[in-house]
C-alpha cells in the first residue's frame, strides 16, 4: 500500500504510488465510451470538421480549467470529494455547506454507473460475437461472412428484446469493475490503469493503422479536419461545448476523488494539461479509427449512436480478418469503458467509506448493490419494463424509460450543476491563497485560468444547462 501524506504530517490514505500512475488512471477516467462511441457519433452528426476544431477549442477554454479545478480541491481535501471541498472551505472562511457540489458530483457519479455498466455489458456481448464469429469463419476474410448486412445491424436491436440477457451483462460488467475498486487504490484502480491504459493504446494505434490501409483514410482525414465556415451553427457549437465537457468526465467528482490521492510533489498544472491533451488525442483518434472502416463500407457517418454498435460491426464485412479485428476493437472499448466505470464507482465508495467509517470492500458492494438495482431497471427499460415511464409528467423526462431518465438526469442538470459549482467555489469561494498553492500556475497562464474560471466556464456551463432543461427555447429540439 502506498500512503499519501496530509499537509498535518499525518497519513491520510492509500494513495497513487507515482505521477505517472495518477496520469493514466486519470486519463483511464476520462476515456471511456464518451471517447470511443459518442465523440465520433457526435462528430457524424454535426458535419466533421467544423465541430472537430470547435471541441478542440473548447477543451482548452472550458474542460482544462475545470478539470483542474476539481484535481486541485481533492488534492487539498486528502478525502472524499465532499470532505475535501467542506475542508477547503472552511478553511477559507466559508460555510461547509459548499460541500453541496461535490455531493451532486458523486450522485451523478453513482447514477451515471448504474446505466454505464448497461451499455458495458453492451460492450461485450459484442466481444463475444466477434469471437464466436473467429472460430465459426475463421480468421481470413470479413466478419459474420454468409450473413446479410441487415441480420449484422440488427444485433443490437435483439440484445435490447432479451431482457434476461441485458441484465446478465450488466451485472458480469458491473462485478468486474466492483472487483477492482474493492482492492483498493493501489491494489486495484491503479492495476487498471497502469495495465489497461497501455493495452488500451496498443490496440487503438494497431487498428487506426489497419483503418488508414485498408479503410478510406484520405477521406475520414479530410471529413475530420477540414474546417467549412458554414457548417458552424449554434447547434453545433453548443455540441461541441456539451462533449468537451462530458468527455473529460467533469461534474461527477472522480477528479476530486482521484486527486485526493495525489502526493504534494506533483504539479496539477502541467498535469491535467497532459490529462486533457490524451483525453482528446483519444477522441480524435477514435474519429480516425472509426470513419475510415465506415466510409471504405460505404455507410454513413452521421448514424448517431448506432454508428458504433451497428454501422462498424456492419463495415467490419468487408474488410480483410474482420472478425479479429471487430473482436480486438470491442477489447479495446471494453478496456476503456471499464477504466472510465471504475473512477465512477470509486467516487461513491470513497464517500460511503469516510462518511460510515467501515471497510472499503463493504463500501464498495453497497454502492454496487445500488447501481445494480437501478441498472437492472435501466436495461429491462428496453424491453420487459418499455412501458415504465415514471417521470413522464415532467416535459423533460416524457416518454422516457429508465435507462433514458438516468442519462437526461445525469448529462443535462446534475453533471452541469456540479461544474458550475465547482467553477464558482474555486473561482470566487475559496481562498486565493489555498488556491495558488495547489494549482500549478504561475503569471499569465495563472491569470488566464483564473479568468476562465471566473467567467467563461459557468457562463458556458450554464448555457449547456438552460438548451439541455429548456431546448424549445433555443431552437434545439
Amino acid at each position: 500500500m502506498v500512503a499519501t501524506t496530509g499537509s498535518d504530517g499525518i497519513t491520510k490514505r492509500d494513495g497513487w504510488s507515482s505521477r505517472s500512475a495518477f496520469i493514466l488512471a486519470a486519463i483511464g477516467s476520462a476515456v471511456g465510451l464518451g471517447n470511443m462511441w459518442r465523440f465520433p457519433a457526435e462528430a457524424g452528426a454535426n458535419g466533421g470538421g467544423a465541430f472537430v476544431l470547435f471541441y478542440i477549442l473548447c477543451v482548452v477554454l472550458i474542460g482544462l480549467p475545470v478539470l483542474l479545478s476539481e484535481t486541485l480541491i481533492g488534492r487539498h481535501g486528502q478525502s472524499a470529494a465532499p470532505e475535501s471541498v467542506r475542508r477547503m472551505a472552511q478553511e477559507s472562511g466559508k460555510s461547509r455547506h459548499w460541500d453541496v457540489l461535490a455531493s451532486v458530483g458523486v450522485f451523478s457519479a453513482f447514477l451515471i454507473l448504474s446505466f454505464y455498466c448497461v451499455v458495458g455489458g453492451w460492450v461485450l456481448y459484442y466481444v463475444g460475437a466477434f469471437v464466436q464469429d473467429l472460430f465459426t469463419t475463421g480468421l481470413t476474410g470479413g466478419a459474420f461472412q454468409g450473413r446479410p448486412a441487415e441480420e449484422v445491424e440488427a444485433l443490437l436491436p435483439g440484445l435490447f428484446g432479451n431482457g434476461t440477457l441485458m441484465v446478465g451483462l450488466h451485472v458480469a460488467f458491473l462485478a468486474v469493475t466492483f472487483y477492482f475498486v474493492a482492492r483498493g487504490v493501489s491494489g486495484g484502480i491503479e492495476w487498471v490503469a497502469t495495465w489497461l491504459m497501455p493495452a488500451f493504446f496498443v490496440l487503438f494505434v494497431a487498428i487506426t493503422i489497419y483503418g488508414a490501409f485498408t479503410g478510406a483514410f484520405a477521406e475520414a482525414l479530410s471529413y475530420l479536419f477540414t474546417f467549412e465556415p458554414s457548417k458552424l451553427t449554434g447547434s453545433v457549437m453548443l455540441a461541441a461545448v456539451g462533449q468537451a465537457f462530458f468527455s473529460l468526465s467533469l461534474g461527477v467528482a472522480g477528479m476530486m476523488t482521484y486527486g485526493a490521492y495525489v502526493g504534494r510533489d506533483v504539479n496539477l498544472g502541467s498535469t491535467s494539461g497532459i490529462i486533457a491533451g490524451a483525453d482528446t488525442l483519444v477522441a480524435l483518434l477514435a474519429g480516425l479509427c472509426i470513419f475510415p472502416i465506415v466510409f471504405a463500407a460505404g455507410l454513413e457517418p452521421n448514424a448517431g449512436p448506432g454508428l458504433m454498435f451497428q454501422s462498424l460491426p456492419r463495415a467490419f464485412q468487408d474488410m480483410p480478418v474482420g472478425s479479429l479485428v471487430g473482436m480486438l476493437f470491442f477489447i479495446m472499448v471494453f478496456f476503456a469503458a471499464l477504466t472510465s466505470s471504475v473512477s465512477l464507482m470509486e467516487a461513491p465508495t470513497a464517500w460511503v467509506k469516510d462518511k460510515f467509517g467501515i471497510a472499503r470492500p463493504i463500501a464498495a458492494a453497497i454502492v454496487s448493490f445500488g447501481a445494480l438495482v437501478l441498472g437492472a431497471l435501466a436495461a429491462l427499460s428496453f424491453n420487459d419494463l418499455s412501458e415504465f415511464q415514471p417521470l413522464t409528467g415532467f416535459a423533460l423526462f416524457e416518454g422516457q424509460g429508465m435507462f433514458d431518465i438516468l442519462d437526461t438526469l445525469t448529462s443535462k442538470i446534475l453533471m452541469p450543476v456540479g461544474a458550475i459549482l465547482t467553477s464558482v467555489f474555486v473561482g470566487w469561494i475559496a481562498s486565493k491563497r489555498l488556491v495558488d498553492s495547489e494549482n500549478g500556475l504561475s503569471g499569465g497562464l495563472h491569470v488566464f485560468w483564473l479568468f476562465l474560471v471566473r467567467w467563461l466556464c459557468p457562463i458556458a456551463l450554464a448555457l449547456i444547462l438552460l438548451v439541455g432543461i429548456f431546448p424549445e427555447v433555443f431552437g434545439m429540439e
